[in-house]
């Protein structure tokens, strides 16, 4: 089992030294071993977990959800359905964001179509200061 110190880590993960102590000090990361002078020792349990963080979070899944699907992670076969219920909770948001985001999309087109059918004054501003 590979013994990493918290530079090792960071360097690996792309985390800051600063979040791997603050997933331990939330729970998301058990505590990690210590040599004598107080040394963080991180093994690749670890390093499966803090992979499995920043999946999540690419996801979207919030830190209080991440630490939710890591007490399912440790029981899988009794957590099948509330995985379900957070992951469909998850992909409802996403879809309408996605939703948000076509229309943002969509004005901000508008809004240049607006500029580029207005000669020398660009009328973006003064759209914008409309809808606002």
């Amino acid at each position: 089992m590979g013994q990493y110190r918290i530079g090792d880590v960071t360097e690996k993960l792309g985390l800051s030294a600063d979040t791997l102590r603050y997933y331990e000090k939330i729970g998301l990361l058990p505590r990690v071993g210590r040599n004598g002078a107080g040394i963080r020792f991180y093994n690749d349990q670890d390093l499966s977990r803090l992979t499995f963080i920043q999946r999540a979070q690419r996801m979207d899944f919030t830190l209080a959800e991440i630490g939710e699907l890591l007490k399912m992670r440790e029981a899988p076969q009794k957590a099948r359905k509330r995985v379900r219920e957070l992951t469909a909770q998850k992909l409802a948001e996403v879809e309408a964001r996605l939703a948000e985001l076509k229309t943002l999309r969509n004005e901000l087109a508008l809004l240049m179509n607006i500029c580029s059918a207005g000669g020398k004054n660009c009328g973006i501003i003064k759209e914008i200061n409309k809808r606002g």
